[in-house]
């Protein structure tokens, strides 16, 4: 789908920002304390607001052409980056809204159900909204992709209480924007949106949950397993371009895997035992730059030293 898929999850971040002025050092109510009212209807109130408002602004900006509803098959765009895209996103707003509801005091079963079910209501509007919009369409892809966020959030949090694997999102501008710039953005920031060759999707392990080692192992370290593509300038294919010298211009569209260090900041020495901890579980979206080895049938490998170059 064309609409960018992690305008969602910037949008929501406020969420984050909000708990984060009211958090203070405060941690969590334990878990057998009951419900704080007041965390509880901050929470419920802020999550409705941001709802209200996200729905709001994308039916102005996004969907001004309504035509009856319909489905669109869109799962061979963009190398299935967008579908990457949805999932990470559904399971970013699945662990921000569990945060939030454990924060006020809800037992952890129900936090849990009720943070993927608000990631699946937000997704599924978007995908109504879809429906009912002309050049989109319902895509069942996208929510076969929002499911997946979701349930690798929620399977994870009922099978082990923990995330042993997290999904993160990565950007580096590329140079393909110059060439469509009313589909791949102006600026750079409608380029982390709407570019596709510069995010990368990264499925981050964090080697103390996965891996049999002692105490004295950094709970801190994660070993990623990224992917992206690059060469497009179109969904399906690129569409034709010429230079100033009359000259067609080519591009490839390939695959791209990496395989990166990560680092987990709510594992960071003394921010485990602090009230800082459920704050950077809930917002750390973002992977950390570092080192990467990338793989793609193009190039073949590649060695970054930190951030990844504009192909």
């Amino acid at each position: 789908m064309r609409r960018p898929t992690c305008l969602l999850l910037l949008v929501s971040l406020p969420l984050g920002t909000v708990r984060a002025q009211v958090v203070g050092p405060d941690p969590r109510p334990p878990a057998d304390t009951g419900i704080h009212q007041g965390r509880f209807i901050g929470v419920v109130a802020g999550t409705a607001i941001v709802y209200a408002l996200t729905t709001y602004f994308l039916g102005k900006t996004w969907y001004t052409k309504r035509v009856p509803f319909h489905s669109f098959n869109d799962n061979g765009e963009w190398l299935q980056m967008d579908k990457i895209g949805h999932a990470t996103t559904s399971y970013a707003i699945s662990r921000g809204e569990y945060e939030l509801f454990r924060w006020s005091g809800v037992n952890e079963r129900a936090a849990v159900l009720t943070g993927g079910l608000i990631a699946l209501l937000y997704q599924t509007t978007i995908e109504v909204f879809d429906g009912r919009s002309e050049g989109w369409g319902f895509s069942k892809g996208d929510m076969v992709a929002n499911l997946t966020g979701v349930a690798l959030f929620m399977g994870q949090q009922y099978g082990f209480g923990e995330q042993k694997a997290s999904l993160r999102y990565g950007w580096r501008q590329s140079i393909y924007p110059a060439y469509r710039p009313s589909l791949l953005g102006h600026s750079a920031g409608n380029q982390m949106l709407k570019d596709y060759n510069g995010q990368q999707y990264w499925l981050s392990f964090n080697m103390a949950s996965v891996l049999p080692v002692g105490p004295s192992f950094p709970r801190w370290l994660n070993l990623d397993l990224g992917y992206s593509a690059s060469g497009m300038t179109g969904g399906h294919a690129n569409p034709p371009y010429f230079d100033a010298a009359g000259n067609e211009v080519k591009f490839k569209r390939y695959r791209q895997f990496y395989l990166s260090p990560d680092i987990t900041l709510a594992q960071l020495p003394g921010i485990r035992t602090s009230g800082a901890q459920p704050l950077l579980s809930a917002g750390q979206f973002f992977k950390i730059p570092a080192p990467s080895l990338e793989y793609n049938p193009v190039h073949g490998l590649r060695v970054h030293s930190l951030l990844l170059p504009k192909d």
